[in-house]
């Protein structure tokens, strides 16, 4: 009798005890469910930074392995368990925003240094009109002088590159702007550098859209390089890598513009591109673009 009052003078004093249990665990869980909603958010927003132009890939996280308890341990309740796994889901995300940026911050660094380069570039090819030349007047004594066709003048010299040029077959295909890449790249293969440039300069002008146009800037940049102009061609080949990062050429014109930099003397910057094409394109990149690469690091004495 008095066994049977105890027990349920026990129980009545510990139903409130449970009751007041109840409350408290519900409003655990909303916590937990607000930090979660919190994470996805986030995590969204990271995506959308690091992949603006397309579905980013699925992250591979497993749940971590249970350790073995030994008998005898108290176990720990699912909503810990959770919890536990939530903090270390905020732990990876922090350290996965830091990431974020101070990459976008090497970026920004880039942008600012290529468009001072830009900017030189523009000016260093700009056109000076020499100041005009009063000609001399002869004495009457003075033996004439027979006048002769300078090369690039409307000599002989002229009239048969014009001929030469003129021996290039155009392309026509009906792909119109696979049609006008081809023809540039032949003047190109030619070494007529200067009717290339001005074919691919209108390729990509007229065709900026197309898939061709990544390979007809990346070929007008080498053009230039070819050509003796290394300011032109790092404007050119930049231009192709932020324009067009997924193109066809873009890894290519990186590690040009890798070239172009050590011919304008700065090895240091030269530096920082060969990075960023290994960081972006390193799993992609062909073995020749990787030799190209690593050759360069050499030349420009890259740590």
């Amino acid at each position: 009798m008095r066994y049977a009052l105890f027990a349920t003078t026990a129980l009545l004093l510990g139903a409130p005890a449970m009751v007041a249990l109840v409350p408290a665990a519900a409003a655990q869980n909303v916590a937990i469910d607000v930090r979660i909603d919190r994470l996805e958010k986030e995590m969204r927003a990271v995506q959308r930074k690091v992949f603006p132009a397309g579905t980013p890939l699925e992250a591979e996280i497993t749940r971590p392995s249970t350790p073995a308890v030994p008998p005898g341990t108290p176990s720990s309740s699912p909503v810990a368990d959770l919890t536990a796994r939530v903090a270390a889901l905020e732990s990876q995300l922090a350290s996965m925003t830091g990431q974020v940026e101070e990459n976008s911050f090497k970026i920004r660094q880039l942008e600012e240094a290529f468009n001072k380069y830009k900017a030189e570039a523009q000016s260093r090819a700009e056109v000076v009109t020499p100041p005009a030349v009063r000609p001399a007047v002869p004495s009457a004594d003075a033996a004439p002088i027979e006048a002769k066709p300078q090369p690039g003048t409307n000599g002989g010299a002229t009239e048969a590159r014009k001929l030469a040029v003129a021996a290039i077959e155009r392309p026509s295909t009906g792909d119109a702007a696979s049609d006008a890449y081809s023809y540039g790249f032949r003047l190109w293969d030619a070494k007529f550098y200067p009717e290339a440039q001005a074919q691919l300069k209108a390729t990509v002008e007229k065709y900026g859209a197309s898939p061709v146009a990544s390979r007809s800037a990346n070929l007008l940049g080498r053009a230039y390089l070819d050509d003796g102009k290394p300011a032109l061609a790092s404007v050119t080949f930049y231009d192709n890598y932020q324009k067009r990062p997924k193109g066809d050429r873009a890894a290519d014109s990186l590690a040009y513009l890798g070239e172009a930099l050590i011919q304008l003397k700065k090895p240091a910057d030269a530096c920082k591109v060969y990075a960023e094409l290994e960081q972006v394109y390193g799993s992609s990149m062909s073995a020749s673009l990787r030799g190209m690469m690593e050759k360069g690091r050499t030349r420009a004495k890259c740590s």
